[in-house]
């Protein structure tokens, strides 16, 4: 036995050596390993924390949002102007003039999502591999062509065709701001952020009411009247497109609105997200996880009975109210306090669920107005005796439109890693696209005007979206005590502060666990939420 004197043999040295060695190479193998595979923000700050104050992250917010989410704003009303205007070319002769009979009117409105549908397994992998900057523009322009194309169709077939296109290119738009909202925002931004450019709902219901009251009185031997309001939405989406390609940044390190160092206090001020700020390497493992967490299916299901209402009220929206007894111009008039609800909707639900930080009990709270003016709008008879009736419980349908906005900030507030964020986004796009097919198809023309049948089977839809939403309330709260067990394991505390939902920029404890790391070391790691045992589920 050696005594305290005594000097380490040179092999007892050589091996300490050694060790050191060995330990240095792993620690820059992980470190190469993490610039590798993290996001794109982790090679530029490195493991540095970087000082913010309030102050700093205000200044910060102010600049991305007169950048990012205006370029958001703009280009999702576009997407929902385009999209809308079909049911007031049915007003002005659509049908009529290109022959439609039977159930082409609904299949003209179903064949869109069909696309985007199909389109969504293509979609959720350019969205990772594609700059955001080429993407979106990219979407516009194709689906603005789509747009100004349909009114040179004169018959099914080729409207068919044009909508189907129409579809195709609109399929990322969705997923695709999901994940840009998420790339530039803290948790607690992310709720009205959503609201703005979701909002265009309603503002593209409006305008596409004034527009097409507008455009239709428009005296023309050469364009219908529908022709007329297809050709100039369409054209002011395709002129806008190279628009969003000047101004569009594709990430943070890339933001040409903001200096090195904002550049680094912006990726800062995302470190209590825990789910990153994006990575352009896609990684199956991420998909693999998303596809055996009931969270997922639970996605789907509220996106895709949500949407099955939404699609009755754009689509036959306003050959609702014309059954109630307007002619067309009145009818897209009336229209017009039906888009500014949504837009008032969509707001102050968006900011309730932000300051109450408790998106479900909103969410669920906002389907009982739906399921209160469906159940009006099924019960009262179609005479002018019940005009006021039919038109309260009608706009009471505008409710629906606040659920979508607050189900998007759920699933990316709930989603780490980007491949995982990119496709579940897809997928809730792909639950929407399917109750855009389904809703149209419960309406049946020969039902007009009250179409009870579609009424009835919309109102169990509802309801049965209230239950769901209980469902996925309940298995958040699960999966929260599995990280808190984890983190006990781990040598963490059990139960750590949730940053990203302050009102208020604060950074992140400088808590050490057992192996000497801080909070948030993991969080620009590109790692799922399922992985991060720092990731707090919020509901």
């Amino acid at each position: 036995m050696a005594t305290l004197d005594e000097k380490p043999s040179p092999m007892t040295h050589n091996e300490d050596i050694e060790s050191a060695r060995v330990s240095n190479d792993a620690i820059v193998h992980d470190r190469k390993a993490s610039l590798k595979h993290g996001d794109r923000a982790l090679a530029f700050v490195g493991d540095e924390r970087i000082p913010l104050t309030e102050e700093d992250n205000k200044r910060i917010r102010r600049k991305t949002d007169k950048v990012i989410l205006s370029i958001l704003i703009w280009v999702y009303f576009l997407q929902i102007l385009d999209k809308s205007v079909l049911g007031y070319g049915a007003l002005f002769g659509l049908q009529t003039d290109t022959n439609l009979t039977g159930d082409q009117y609904s299949l003209l409105g179903s064949i869109a999502p069909i696309a985007q549908l199909a389109w969504q397994p293509f979609s959720s992998f350019l969205i990772v591999k594609v700059p955001h900057r080429i993407l979106m523009p990219v979407l516009c322009l194709g689906w603005g062509v789509a747009q100004a194309s349909m009114a040179a169709c004169h018959n099914y077939s080729s409207l068919m065709a044009a909508r189907f296109f129409l579809g195709l290119f609109e399929a990322g738009c969705l997923p695709l701001f999901s994940v840009i909202t998420s790339q530039w925002y803290r948790r607690a931004e992310q709720p009205v952020r959503v609201a703005a450019w979701y909002g265009t709902n309603g503002l593209a219901t409006i305008a596409a009411s004034a527009l097409s009251y507008g455009l239709g009185h428009i005296p023309s031997s050469t364009l219908e009247e529908w022709q007329i309001i297809f050709l100039f939405v369409g054209l002011v989406t395709i002129v806008s497109a190279p628009v969003v390609w000047w101004f569009l940044d594709n990430d943070i390190p890339s933001a040409r609105f903001l200096t090195e160092q904002e550049k680094a206090q912006a990726i800062e001020r995302l470190r209590a997200n825990q789910t990153g700020t994006g990575s352009r390497e896609f990684k199956w493992a991420h998909i693999s996880e998303l596809a055996l967490e009931p969270k997922t299916y639970l996605w789907i299901g509220m996106s895709l009975l949500l949407n099955v209402g939404a699609s009755v009220t754009n689509t036959f929206g306003p050959l609702i109210l014309q059954g109630v007894g307007f002619d067309k111009y009145k009818t897209s008039l009336l229209n017009m306090p039906f888009g500014a609800m949504q837009l008032l909707v969509i707001l102050i639900a968006s900011y309730a669920a932000q300051k109450a930080k408790l998106k479900s009990a909103v969410l669920a709270a906002l389907m009982i107005p739906v399921i209160a003016g469906l159940a009006v709008l099924y019960v009262l008879p179609r005479n002018s005796g019940n005009i006021g009736g039919l038109l309260v419980a009608y706009y009471l349908l505008a409710f629906l439109f606040g659920g979508n906005p607050l189900i998007v900030t759920w699933i990316v507030g709930n989603t780490g890693g980007t491949t995982k964020k990119s496709v579940v986004m897809s997928l809730y796009n792909a639950g929407s696209s399917a109750g855009n097919i389904i809703g149209p198809l419960l309406f049946n023309k020969k039902d007009a005007p009250a179409y009870h049948p579609g009424l009835r089977k919309v109102l169990a839809v509802f309801v049965t979206l209230v239950a769901v939403i209980g469902m996925q309330l309940v298995n958040l709260m699960f999966l929260n005590k599995l990280h808190s067990r984890t983190r006990v394991r781990n040598g963490k505390a059990a139960v750590i502060k949730d940053h990203s939902m302050e009102d208020k920029y604060s950074p992140l404890d400088e808590e050490v666990d057992e192996n000497g790391h801080k909070l948030g070391e993991r969080a620009f790691l590109d790692l799922t939420d399922r992985k991060n045992d720092e990731f707090t589920y919020i509901y």
